[in-house]
């Protein structure tokens, strides 16, 4: 009988006699398959089988016997299932699960490494194979390894910065650094977390439907690491992270990183839960040549293999049934084929599909039940969170948005927990719910960023204000908790700085100062240069020169508005050396109050897909200098919307208005709303217009409407029509024309990528009430 042979040549101890259970199990196989019994590798006569089958029978228990013909009584192998890192190679492991399951083999026991601890903890956890494939092919594995933070989690202030720089680097002690890892893990973290929801109290892995174990390495020692308690999802991801790529994960004060360092098959551990077979699943690599070694991944992987494969071999001849997929062809980071990979997975296991129908009950075959996921609300009693020295417990709990005593679903809990992450103050989170009654207290363990310092860069182009690089100084905890100090200096055509310092209270009031030098030097069209300077035919070359200063405080409003308001002192100075006489055309300082209204849900700045956003403000001009002399107090208000949806596959149509006027007394030329080109960083009232040069048309009010429909052609590479259409003039709203058919409007074609500086976008544009058509580049973010 092959499956009596196999226990019998494969068990850890040779001389299966030696021990009555296992004699029991075998004679519980032999009653099972009903097939006559042979012991061929032992060369014994028929007699001698019967006095070997006699034996059996008189060390089986007596309680067998009176029920031998109950199925479920009947005695059988603990299996043990051994899952190897591989990266994306591991999704093999889902295709031998699938043909596990078809077979009706049930696994006892559990052990895994990176990978194989990933989708072997979903399995313990109760996840049957079609659960977890369906899990991972709705995976964004793009957005996993690059620890995606949704742009809605970051404030007004971030997003900001996560639009503006390119690069950005730890800075201390006049020294530039590197980052230790380009993912802090928060993205798997967060859906594992989510995923384990069932077993989310339990801190001892043998109490999971199946005992499960995993391996992690400390970075520090370099000794291997038994993770079978504790918090699940925590342990899956330390015994995971990738070095370099995974930040390492802190467990019981060790530092921990990928357990394939160390132990790729955790054979040994497995066999010591109980399991008296192992089926093995090895997806890891084999070494490769010099031609093999393309990049930095592979070179990453071929030294953590250096040793495990040479264990390994040991390690195979120990495993029961060893399944090898065939999958030299795919990478560790081969997420876009996880099918091909499953499916290969699938082949290698049906190569053994008779020893594995062996160990099932060919009578009660074992299925898996679908798992029913709990409910995804989370009643939270408690917020716990480690003591912070930078940052105060409201700071925190502004973050996540939620309160003690809050009822939440863990989208809410994941948003939250992206809100702190995007802040970047944290150079590790991890969570884990305890039960508190019929409620959960959330506990919070942050550990402050020890960098407070970074330098970061940026590069962009644009018609207006030409070629700039940006150099960036940001510092954490200057004077107060919870503060920002940041500096931009722009070189370039046209020199430039932007300085904010803000500290940030959450709910409460927050405030900052905010200080800006913008210049450049341009030729104005006739409509421009008559409102500045009165009548003028030709076209004038102007330098524009502003300097503002501004306090201010904001919040957020029913968390998600963000209102504010303040003091300004504006420097403006605007000359021009074409001018004959009285080059200086304005020379004044202006003080006046704002206020402001804001939201924005874009998933991106550049080219979005969904979400919608709005602004609006209202400044008072109270007192200036008046170099022109004919300064009096006025204000002005302007309001703009816009909203983004994806029509059909990756085709995107967004929706653009916006209005302003003055009032009050007659406003100043200077501070007109402004319109023409496009791809410059907006500041004061100039606004983009297509189908018009830059700062090509004027008045003190107008209101404007834009449409395009931008298809993403392949990834990040974007073509996309637009147009615009606008009333402008002095008074406009005083009367109804503004109601009336458009006075301009405009169109443009073009063809924009997604890079790491930035948009690179080319623009022709056009205009029926203009002869030519222009021409626009803008590269990289603009500021």
């Amino acid at each position: 009988m092959r499956l009596i042979q196999l226990y019998i040549s494969n068990t850890r101890s040779k001389s299966f006699f030696s021990s009555a259970k296992k004699g029991a199990s075998l004679v519980a196989l032999f009653l099972q398959e009903k097939i006559p019994f042979r012991l061929s590798q032992f060369s014994i006569s028929i007699w001698g089988e019967a006095l070997v089958f006699f034996i059996l029978l008189v060390l089986a228990p007596q309680n067998l016997f009176s029920q031998e013909n109950k199925n479920d009584s009947i005695k059988r192998p603990k299996i043990g299932l051994v899952l190897s890192g591989g990266g994306a190679k591991g999704f093999a492991h889902i295709g031998v699960l699938k043909v596990l399951e078809e077979a009706g083999v049930k696994v006892d026991y559990i052990g895994g490494t990176s990978m194989g601890a990933i989708i072997g903890g979903l399995y313990a956890t109760g996840y049957n194979a079609a659960q977890i494939d369906s899990i991972f092919k709705k995976t964004n594995f793009d957005e996993l390894i690059n620890d995606y933070i949704p742009r809605g989690s970051k404030n007004f202030y971030g997003k900001r910065n996560d639009e503006l720089y390119a690069i950005v680097l730890p800075f201390s002690n006049m020294k530039v650094g590197i980052p230790e890892a380009l993912s802090k893990g928060m993205y798997n973290y967060n859906l594992l977390s989510s995923l384990t929801r069932n077993v989310r109290h339990v801190r001892d892995f043998n109490q999971l439907p199946i005992p499960f174990l995993c391996i992690g390495t400390n970075i520090e020692t370099g000794e291997e690491v038994l993770l079978n308690k504790g918090n699940l999802a925590q342990a899956m991801i330390a015994s995971a992270s990738f070095p370099s790529l995974f930040s390492p994960v802190e467990v019981d004060g060790k530092l921990l990183v990928d357990g394939g360092v160390v132990n790729n098959y955790p054979i040994k551990e497995v066999r010591n839960l109980g399991a008296d077979l192992i089926i093995g699943v090895d997806v890891q690599d084999d070494l490769q040549n010099r031609k093999g070694l393309k990049d930095a991944t592979r070179i990453l992987v071929q030294i953590t293999n250096l040793q495990s494969i040479e264990k390994m071999r040991a390690k195979r001849q120990n495993t029961d049934i060893y399944i090898k997929p065939d999958i030299r062809d795919f990478g560790v980071i081969s997420f876009d084929r996880g099918g091909e990979i499953i499916k290969r997975g699938e082949d290698a296991t049906f190569e053994v599909y008779e020893k594995i129908k062996a160990l099932a009950d060919q009578q009660n075959l074992y299925k898996k039940p679908k798992l029913k996921i709990a409910s995804d609300t989370l009643k939270i009693k408690k917020i716990n969170s480690s003591k912070l020295k930078d940052y105060t417990r409201e700071y925190i709990t502004s973050k996540l948005r939620f309160k003690s005593g809050s009822t939440i679903t863990y989208e809410d809990l994941r948003v939250g927990i992206n809100n702190i992450d995007a802040t970047h103050n944290f150079s590790a989170i991890s969570y884990s719910l305890e039960p508190n009654g019929n409620q959960d207290d959330l506990n919070l363990v942050l550990k402050e960023n020890p960098t407070h310092t970074y330098l970061k860069l940026g590069l962009h182009y644009d018609g207006l204000y030409k070629s700039a690089v940006l150099l960036n100084i940001t510092h954490r905890r200057t004077f107060l908790k919870n503060d920002n100090t940041s500096l931009d200096i722009i070189l370039g055509d046209n020199f430039r700085y932007d300085f904010n310092y803000y500290v940030e209270n959450g709910f409460n009031i927050s405030f900052g100062f905010n200080s800006r030098l913008n210049q450049f030097n341009r030729n104005v069209t006739e409509s421009i240069s008559s409102q500045i300077i009165g009548n003028q035919e030709n076209l004038i070359n102007v330098d524009f020169l502003d300097i503002s200063n501004q306090a201010y405080f904001q919040t957020i409003f029913v968390q998600k508005f963000l209102m504010g308001g303040g003091l300004e002192y504006k420097f403006l100075k605007i000359k021009s050396p074409t001018l004959e006489q009285n080059a200086t055309i304005d020379q004044s300082n202006y003080f006046s109050l704002f206020g402001y209204l804001k939201y924005d849900s874009f998933d991106k700045k550049s080219f979005p897909k969904t979400g919608w956003y709005f602004s609006g403000d209202v400044q008072t001009y109270l007192a200036s200098s008046n170099y022109t002399g004919q300064f009096n107090p006025f204000s002005t208000a302007k309001a703009e919307i816009g909203i983004a949806r994806t029509v059909f596959n990756k085709a995107t149509i967004k929706f653009e208005s916006d209005a302003g006027f003055t009032f009050g007394n007659d406003s100043v030329s200077f501070f007109n709303y402004i319109l023409g080109g496009y791809g410059y960083n907006k500041v004061n009232n100039f606004k983009y217009f297509y189908g018009y040069d830059f700062l090509s048309i004027a008045g003190d009010s107008y209101i404007k409407a834009a449409i395009t429909l931008d298809y993403e052609i392949f990834g990040k590479n974007h073509l996309n029509f637009s147009a615009n259409y606008a009333n402008l003039g002095d008074d406009l709203f005083s009367t109804v024309d503004w109601v009336d058919m458009p006075k301009y409007s405009g169109y443009a074609v073009g063809y924009g990528l997604e890079t790491i500086i930035g948009p690179i976008e080319v623009k022709y544009s056009w205009s029926p009430e203009n002869p030519k058509g222009y021409t626009w580049f803008n590269i990289g973010f603009s500021f």
